[in-house]
């Protein structure tokens, strides 16, 4: 097998990461709230007031589920920067994002994540890696959250025999990435309008990455100005879910994955298309202003709320 310099599979499989800590405070879980429109259509929202503030006499803020996206992030402080991978950073995209709630999550905590490198794939002109992330409530030990995210990273491939290209992968193939909308009428639908501000609200939860604020690297990139992280798109999706089909009871969500199909400029509008299905909730989120899908994936749910 012929390896070229950007990518040495044997050391970044042998690679080690470190377990890392990260702190939040109810603060940080209200800051993630806002950043993913929540209360931003209606300041009093009945359903998403108690994610920013203690409604109705409750002791503490309620997390949104997508929350804990921000533990993979906080478990690489330097990113993909990993031995054995030499990429061009404006060309890394988030493909996948795959997270399983095992408990709901506290209001403030100190996570420990533990993290492993769960595939990694020779695409040609593209590595795919996929890093897990295992958060642990540092406390009590118990298992929060596991997070699985796929990253393309453009121009790092070819470093395999073509006719065999090297692939790895430690668990069963992610199902978003195969997922089909259904034919029929959606069982809700739920229509959303970001800010122009939003990428720069959501990054002050940990995504500094200037494609998402910094005018001349977006074009560097090859987008007309910044875009909105994907992992925002996905809060604004999941929080559709909770509102219209989980009666906004978040503790409902048991795993959620998506596929990331396109980019959105903060300011567009995102209607959010949902399809039930037993305990399953299929969904699709499209730009309203180019009618063009940006997110797909499913949503897993413990129970249906009472009233469905």
């Amino acid at each position: 097998m012929a390896v070229s310099s950007s990518c040495n599979p044997q050391l970044l499989l042998s690679h080690k990461f470190p377990e890392t800590t990260y702190t939040y405070t109810e603060r940080d879980v209200a800051v993630y709230a806002l950043g993913v429109g929540a209360c931003g259509r209606n300041a009093v929202d009945t359903d998403e007031l108690k994610y920013a503030y203690h409604e109705n006499g409750q002791q503490f803020i309620k997390v949104l589920p997508t929350f804990s996206a921000l533990f993979s992030l906080e478990s690489l402080p330097d990113g993909v920067d990993l031995p054995g991978l030499t990429f061009d950073p404006r060309l890394l995209l988030h493909g996948q994002q795959y997270i399983e709630v095992h408990k709901p999550l506290p209001s403030k905590a100190t996570i420990q994540n533990k993290v492993s490198l769960a595939g990694l794939h020779d695409k040609g002109k593209a590595v795919i890696l996929e890093i897990e992330t295992r958060s642990y409530e540092k406390e009590s030990g118990e298992l929060l959250s596991m997070n699985r995210a796929t990253v393309f990273l453009r121009g790092a491939g070819g470093f395999s025999d073509p006719s065999q290209p090297f692939t790895y992968s430690n668990y069963p193939a992610n199902q978003a990435s195969a997922m089909k909308i259904p034919e029929s009428v959606p069982f809700a639908v739920f229509e959303d309008c970001t800010q122009s501000s939003q990428a720069l609200l959501y990054r002050l939860s940990g995504d500094y990455n200037p494609l998402h604020s910094d005018p001349m690297f977006a074009k560097l990139a090859g987008f007309s100005r910044p875009i909105l992280h994907g992992l925002c798109t996905l809060g604004f999706a999941v929080r559709a879910i909770i509102k219209c089909i989980c009666k906004g009871d978040p503790d409902m969500i048991k795993n959620i994955s998506g596929r990331f199909l396109l980019h959105v400029y903060p300011g567009e509008t995102l209607v959010t298309e949902m399809w039930l299905k037993g305990l399953r909730v299929i969904y699709q989120v499209k730009a309203k202003e180019r009618n063009r899908a940006v997110l797909l994936g499913y949503v897993h749910l413990h129970r249906l709320a009472s009233s469905l």
